[in-house]
C-alpha cells in the first residue's frame, strides 16, 4: 500500500480507538501465527495467497477484511473469501472514516449491537419470469441483505437469491425486494415461511460467537 494510504486509513481507525500495525508481504507469515481483528488489503493480483494464508489460519479464519481499491471484477474475484467492505479509491477522508465506524462494532466484536454483518460474496438472483443475475452482497442478515449490481429488479418483486459464505455451503433462499436506489444497491427481505433461512441463521449465529 502507498504510504499515503497507509497514513490516512492508519488515523481513522485511531479515532474510532483501533490500532494498526503495517505487515510487510514479506512478514505475511504473522497472519498464521499471531491473531488480527481486521486488515486492509489492495485488491490486486498479489493478495489471494495472503488472503488464503489469513482465512486458512485457526485463529484469523473470520479476521474481518477491507479491501482497498480494485475493479467490480476484482471484488467478483476475491468474492469465495468474503471480504467484508471495500474502500474506494481514490481515498477520501470522510468516506474512509464513515466505512471505519460503521463496520469498527464488527471489529470489535461488539455483536449484540450489530445484526448486520457486512461481507462481499457472489450472489445469484433468479427472478419470477426466469431471468438470472450475478450480484454483489453488501451486508448479510438471518433478515435479509443488501446487494450491488443491478437495477433491473422492482420492489415487491419475488426473487430466489443463492450464495455461500466461507463455512457454509451454497444455500439458496426466497425473498421479496425490498427497496432499490439509483446506484444499483437493492433491498432483499428474506420469506419468513422459508425453512432454509434456518441454515443461515445457525451460520450468523456461530460468526458472531467465534
Amino acid at each position: 500500500m502507498e504510504p499515503s494510504a497507509i497514513s490516512l486509513l492508519g488515523e481513522c481507525f485511531r479515532q474510532v480507538g483501533i490500532e494498526t500495525v503495517v505487515v510487510t508481504p514479506e512478514d505475511a507469515e504473522r497472519l498464521r501465527r499471531e491473531k488480527f481483528d481486521a486488515c486492509v488489503l489492495p485488491l490486486d493480483s498479489n493478495i489471494k495467497s495472503i488472503i488464503e494464508l489469513a482465512r486458512s489460519s485457526p485463529s484469523n479464519s473470520r479476521i474481518v477484511i477491507y479491501g482497498l481499491g480494485g475493479s467490480a471484477q476484482d471484488s467478483m474475484r476475491y468474492s469465495k473469501y468474503c471480504i467484508n467492505a471495500i474502500f474506494h479509491e481514490p481515498l477520501e477522508r470522510s468516506a474512509a472514516l464513515k466505512l471505519v465506524r460503521s463496520t469498527r462494532p464488527l471489529v470489535l466484536h461488539e455483536f449484540r449491537r450489530y445484526v448486520r454483518i457486512p461481507v462481499m460474496t457472489e450472489v445469484s438472483i433468479l427472478a419470477a419470469d426466469g431471468s438470472r443475475l450475478t450480484v454483489t452482497s453488501q451486508e448479510i442478515s438471518s433478515g435479509g441483505m443488501s446487494i450491488k449490481g443491478t437495477n433491473s429488479i422492482e420492489p415487491g418483486a419475488l426473487v430466489e437469491v443463492s450464495f455461500a459464505l466461507l463455512t457454509l455451503p451454497r444455500i439458496w433462499i426466497r425473498g421479496y425486494v425490498s427497496w432499490k436506489k439509483p446506484n444499483k444497491m437493492v433491498g432483499l427481505r428474506f420469506d419468513t415461511t422459508d425453512d432454509r433461512r434456518a441454515r443461515l441463521k445457525e451460520w450468523i449465529d456461530s460468526y458472531l460467537e467465534s
